[in-house]
């Protein structure tokens, strides 16, 4: 109790001012787990898991003794959001590799799920800002809701291999670091702007990967023919 009593109330002197303890190792988790994601090392979604709850705990403030933090309703739903379509993924990549030896072989979205993807981004944010200005949601809600959304359309992107869920990780930072600071997280905003270095790379990564599959997948289609000639 003593240990975890400790937990929610360390901070790490920052200046004149100070970060939460659980909030800077619940993003290293994060980034722990976006790296595994990269490798796509099935591991990489139980350390996300972790990383969920105890950032879940550090944007409900209010609920756990945070005086004078804000509640970014949106942050902390898509951390339970996260742990649950994590799961999802952890089963999903799990199967790929006793089914095929890889966890999953990054592949482009189709031309629907693309539209599909882009239309969920823009009616999920419009559905949800409303709901959670009702809750009490920090302003501007609306860009609360877009990383809700965002997170939710990229992390199930990354459970079925899409290379474009790293896109959407971008979009979802260009908003959610100027609102993360402004609202006075500034450990998870910094790690915010890393993530969006990293997942430019993890871009690239899936990217030159898939075309790696392709070309594979040419060569074991042309070997058969070059041998009968």
């Amino acid at each position: 109790m003593d240990l975890l009593q400790w937990l929610f109330e360390a901070r790490i002197p920052v200046g004149s001012s100070s970060l939460l303890l659980r909030e800077v190792i619940g993003n290293v988790f994060g980034l722990l787990s976006v790296l595994g994601g990269m490798r796509r090392r099935v591991w990489a979604w139980p350390v996300g898991i972790v990383g969920n709850v105890l950032l879940l705990t550090v944007f409900l403030g209010s609920a756990f003794g945070g005086a004078g933090t804000v509640d970014l309703l949106g942050q902390a739903g898509r951390q339970v959001m996260f742990i649950v379509v994590s799961v999802y993924g952890w089963r999903q990549w799990q199967a790929g590799r006793q089914a095929a030896g890889s966890a999953v072989t990054p592949r482009w979205a189709s031309g629907r799920a693309r539209i599909g993807l882009v239309a969920g981004m823009i009616l999920g944010t419009v559905a949800l800002t409303p709901l959670f200005r009702a809750l009490g949601s920090y302003e501007p809600v609306w860009a609360d809701a877009w990383t809700f959304v965002g997170s939710l359309l990229a992390t199930f992107g990354m459970a079925k291999g899409w290379v474009e869920f790293w896109l959407i990780w971008v979009a979802v930072d260009i908003v959610g670091v100027p609102l993360l600071f402004s609202a006075g997280y500034y450990a998870s905003a910094v790690m915010y702007l890393i993530y969006g270095a990293f997942t430019i790379i993890g871009f690239a990564v899936w990217t030159r990967e898939r075309r790696r599959a392709e070309a594979r997948l040419v060569s074991a289609v042309d070997a058969p023919v070059k041998q009968i000639q």
